[in-house]
This record gives C-alpha cells, structure tokens and sequence, in this order.
C-alpha cells in the first residue's frame, strides 16, 4: 500500500460522518451518537478510503464520498464461507439463519462469524467482514485536527 499524503496525515482528526450503502440504507452515523469519531489519519485504523478522503480535508468541510469495496472492507471471499456438520461441533444445531457468533480456530483465536444456511445435518458460517463486497457512501465532516 503506497504511502498516504495530505495535510492532516499523522494528525489527531476528529470527524462525524454518516455511511450509507447504494440503496440508501445507513448503517453508522456518528451523528447518531453525538459524538465525533477520533483516529490518526493514514495510520491505518479507518478503511483506506475513509483515511484518503481525510487526508487532505480542512476542519469544517463537507465531502462526500463512494467507496469501491477494494478502498473499505475488501472483497468477500468464498474460501472464508464453510460449512460445518453438527457433530462436529455441538450446539450449532440451535442457531438461526443470520445470527452472528465467535467461533475459535485451532490456535484459539476467536473471529467472529455470520450463519448464513442451514441444513438437517449441517450448519454454513461466513467469516467475511459483513461490509466485505459492498460498496460504501460516506458523508464526512472534519470537525478537528490536533498536531
């Protein structure tokens, strides 16, 4: 990943924003919240996108701006959807199409997954980011940049 630029790059920048997907649905505002979220811009905590979109913003202004999924959570990847038979991990049989769990892998680390079917003998999570393929509509307000 290429080296981010701008003038609030490494800067403390405090921002609200309001994320949407294409069909106008949204899905965060910091609005919302009545608070301003706060990150170090270009230092990889916010999707690439988000960060870019900062980077060059002066405190007060208005933008807004698309995502492609390659800027905000990456492509969904098939190999992160498994399917799972019930006696293989006892349980399972009792969770809904939709519901969100933490499953742990051998080493012990947990991640979270998405139930995404059913069926008499066995149970399909997704581990893609629940934004991974989407595009994302972001309106961002920079409210402050300390040093």
């Amino acid at each position: 990943m290429s080296e981010m630029t701008g003038r609030n790059v490494g800067k403390t920048c405090k921002t609200h924003y309001r994320g949407t997907f294409n069909d106008g649905t949204q899905f965060d505002s910091s609005y919302d919240r009545g608070e301003p979220l706060e990150f170090i811009c270009g230092a990889g905590q916010m999707i690439q996108g988000f960060d870019a979109a900062v980077a060059d913003m002066e405190v007060g202004q208005k933008v807004n701006v698309h995502l492609m999924p390659s800027e905000a959570y990456g492509e969904a990847d098939p190999e992160a959807i498994f399917e799972v038979p019930f006696e293989q991990m006892p349980g399972v049989e009792d969770l809904s199409v939709g519901e969100r769990v933490i499953l742990s892998n051998q080493m012990g680390q947990q991640f979270p997954v998405t139930v995404t079917a059913k069926s008499e003998t066995t149970i399909t999570f997704d581990a893609n980011h629940e934004m991974a393929g989407k595009e994302l509509n972001f309106e961002i307000e920079l409210v402050e940049v300390a040093e």
